[in-house]
C-alpha cells in the first residue's frame, strides 16, 4: 500500500501515458486498413469510446493494486468502476451504429424502387434505438447497484413485488407503450421510412421514426409529429405500402355535346407525350351524370405518388384547353327550359316605386286593376 499522493502520482502516469500510446497504435492500424473503407469507418466510429475505455480499464488495474483498502482508496475504485461502466455502455452503443453503417450501405432510398430499401432502413433504425435504449437501461441499474443503499431498496422492491410492480407498470405505461409499438412497427411494417401518407388530413412522407413519436414531413415543409402508438391504433392511408406506383384520376363537368372519342384520343396523345407517365393505365371514361352535366374521369398511372400528382395537374390543363380550343360547345353550361311563359314582354308586377309616377295600362302591358263601372243615373 503507497500514501494517497504517490497513488495520485501513478494513477497520473498511466493515464497520459496510455493516451500518449493510443494515437501511435490508432495511426498504425488506419495504416494498415488504407484499402478497406467500412474498416475505417468502424475505427472511426470507435475510436473515442476505445480510448476512455483503455484509459479507465489501465487506471482500475492500477488503482487496484496502489490504493489498498482505505476510504480513499474505496471512494475511488468506487468512481473508477462507475466510470468503467459508462464508457462500456458508451463502446456497446457506438458498435450498434457500426452495425446500423453496415446493414444500411447496399441499400439507398435514392433508387427509383426503394421498397426494400425502406424496409431495411426502418428495422434497422428501430432496432438501434431499441439497443440504445436497453443499453443506457442496463448501463444505469448497475452504476445504481454499486452502491449499498440502493441494493437495499432494489430488495425492498423485489419484497413487495406486487404493489411496486404495479405502480412501475402504471408509471411506466406511455414508455413501455411506445417501446412496443416501435417493436411492432419495425417488423409488421404499417409504416417505413419515406412512405406516402395521409394523416389526420395531411399529405406527407415519414422522415423520422424514434421510439416514442414518428414526424411526417407534410407537402408543404411542415412536419406533423406523433407518438409512434398513433400508428398502431388509428386508421390512416398508407400510399406506397406495397408498391409506389398509383393510379392518378383528373375529373371533369361537361355538357353532354362533348365528343368522347375524340377526348380519349387527345388524352393519349397527352400521356403519350409526358415523361411522367409510367406507361400503364390510361383511359378516360364517364362516370355520371346531373341535371346539368356529364362527369369524365381520366385515370392515369405515375411510378410514385409526386410523378402522379404532376401527371394530374398536366392532364387536367391540356384537355381544358383542348376542349376551349376544339369544342367550345362541350364546356358546362346552365340550361333554362321557358315553357309555359308568355309569349309577350313580361309584365311589370311590382308597383311604382316613391318619386314615379303610376303609368297607365297599355294594350301591350295588360293591368292588373280592375275598373270600377261609371256612378250616376242610368238612362231610361
Amino acid at each position: 500500500m503507497s500514501s494517497p499522493l504517490e497513488a495520485v502520482l501513478v494513477l497520473t502516469g498511466v493515464a497520459l501515458g496510455l493516451l500518449l500510446v493510443y494515437p501511435l497504435v490508432l495511426r498504425l492500424v488506419l495504416h494498415r486498413l488504407t484499402g478497406a473503407p467500412m474498416a475505417r469507418q468502424a475505427l472511426a466510429r470507435l475510436r473515442e469510446p476505445l480510448r476512455w475505455l483503455l484509459v479507465v480499464a489501465g487506471l482500475h488495474i492500477v488503482a487496484g493494486a496502489r490504493l489498498g483498502g482505505g476510504a480513499v482508496g474505496e471512494v475511488g475504485l468506487h468512481l473508477l468502476s462507475l466510470l468503467l461502466i459508462g464508457v462500456v455502455a458508451w463502446l456497446i452503443v457506438a458498435s450498434t451504429y457500426i452495425v446500423e453503417d453496415l446493414a444500411l450501405s447496399r441499400y439507398h432510398l435514392e433508387v427509383e424502387d426503394n421498397l426494400r430499401a425502406r424496409r431495411v432502413h426502418t428495422q434497422v433504425m428501430v432496432l438501434r434505438r431499441i439497443t440504445v435504449f436497453v443499453t443506457a437501461l442496463l448501463a444505469g441499474a448497475a452504476m445504481l447497484l454499486t452502491f449499498p443503499q440502493a441494493r437495499a431498496v432494489g430488495t425492498s422492491l423485489l419484497a413487495s413485488a406486487g404493489i411496486a410492480g404495479l405502480v412501475a407498470g402504471v408509471a411506466a405505461r406511455p414508455v413501455l407503450e411506445n417501446v412496443f409499438a416501435g417493436v411492432q412497427i419495425a417488423f409488421s411494417e404499417p409504416i417505413r421510412l419515406d412512405d406516402v401518407v395521409v394523416v389526420q388530413g395531411e399529405w406527407g412522407r415519414i422522415e423520422e421514426i424514434t421510439l416514442t413519436f414518428v414526424v411526417v414531413r407534410i407537402w408543404d415543409s411542415r412536419r406533423l409529429v406523433l407518438p409512434i402508438s398513433y400508428f398502431v391504433t388509428t386508421p390512416f392511408e398508407n400510399w406506397t405500402r406495397a408498391t409506389a406506383d398509383l393510379l392518378g384520376s383528373v375529373t371533369l363537368e361537361l355538357d353532354f355535346r362533348v365528343p368522347l372519342d375524340e377526348l380519349r384520343a387527345e388524352l393519349a396523345r397527352i400521356v403519350a407525350d409526358s415523361p411522367r407517365w409510367d406507361g400503364r393505365v390510361q383511359v378516360l371514361q364517364a362516370i355520371g351524370a346531373s341535371a346539368t352535366a356529364l362527369q369524365v374521369r381520366a385515370l392515369v398511372s405515375a411510378r410514385d405518388s409526386g410523378t402522379a400528382w404532376d401527371l394530374r395537374c398536366e392532364v387536367r390543363e391540356k384537355l381544358v384547353a383542348f376542349i376551349r380550343e376544339h369544342h367550345p360547345e362541350a364546356l358546362p353550361r346552365l340550361r333554362v327550359d321557358s315553357v309555359g311563359m308568355p309569349s309577350g314582354p313580361p309584365a311589370t308586377a311590382a308597383g311604382p316605386t316613391s318619386g314615379q309616377a303610376p303609368t297607365a295600362p297599355t294594350s301591350e302591358t295588360p293591368s292588373s286593376t280592375t275598373q270600377n263601372p261609371p256612378t250616376g243615373p242610368r238612362p231610361s
